[in-house]
């Protein structure tokens, strides 16, 4: 029998189960909806809802409550000014679940735990920046663009004949303009002289 057990304990101790809820109560406050299982998202709706009942009184001590829960104090902040106000018309049924699949690991039911009344934000839209328009210079102005004719195409070089023509040989004329070149002087000169008078 679960006499006197208020709450269930999603398989941690009492730390890690009040750090697990602070964090997604956390998330919701911030985002206005977060994703999670059903078991997790009907365990932190009573915490949201709760703190945004003490919310409604914004007094010294709700607020010591409210972030003795949250830890934050921008969030704390913005749960008084922000999130509090858009439900003063109502006495509960501050949150909705709203069932879209199951988990494709463990087949578990995900759900989206959302708040009734949002605030709407507008997206923020960066201007787009208008490329100033360049003006022409007092010169490009004046002077005009002269239009450049290509380059004439050259003509192939024409090869004299001489190079192609077969080499003569050299006549008695040109022998004698190129004489032999002259015989060794020296020490060498004088071995060569004495080994042929040898020979002979």
């Amino acid at each position: 029998m679960r006499h006197r057990k208020g709450y269930k304990r999603l398989d941690r101790n009492k730390p890690e189960r009040d750090s697990l809820m602070r964090n997604l109560v956390r998330g919701l406050f911030i985002s206005q909806s977060i994703k999670t299982t059903i078991v997790k998202a009907k365990e932190a709706r009573k915490l949201a809802e709760r703190l945004i009942t003490i919310a409604k009184k914004d007094d010294l001590h709700s607020r010591r409550r409210v972030f003795a829960v949250l830890r934050d104090e921008d969030l704390t902040a913005k749960l008084f000014k922000e999130i509090a106000p858009l439900f003063k018309n109502r006495n509960g049924g501050y949150t909705r679940i709203i069932q879209f699949g199951t988990r494709k690991g463990d087949n578990a039911q995900l759900v989206v735990l959302e708040l009734t009344d949002k605030k709407i934000v507008a997206p923020k839209v960066k201007p787009k920046k208008e490329k100033a328009a360049v003006k022409p210079s007092a010169e490009t102005e004046r002077v005009a663009p002269k239009e450049v004719a290509p380059p004439p195409a050259e003509k192939p070089k024409e090869i004299p004949p001489e190079k192609h023509a077969p080499r003569q040989k050299e006549t008695k004329k040109e022998k004698e303009i190129h004489p032999a070149p002259r015989a060794p002087t020296g020490f060498v000169g004088t071995l060569r002289k004495f080994f042929r008078g040898r020979t002979k």
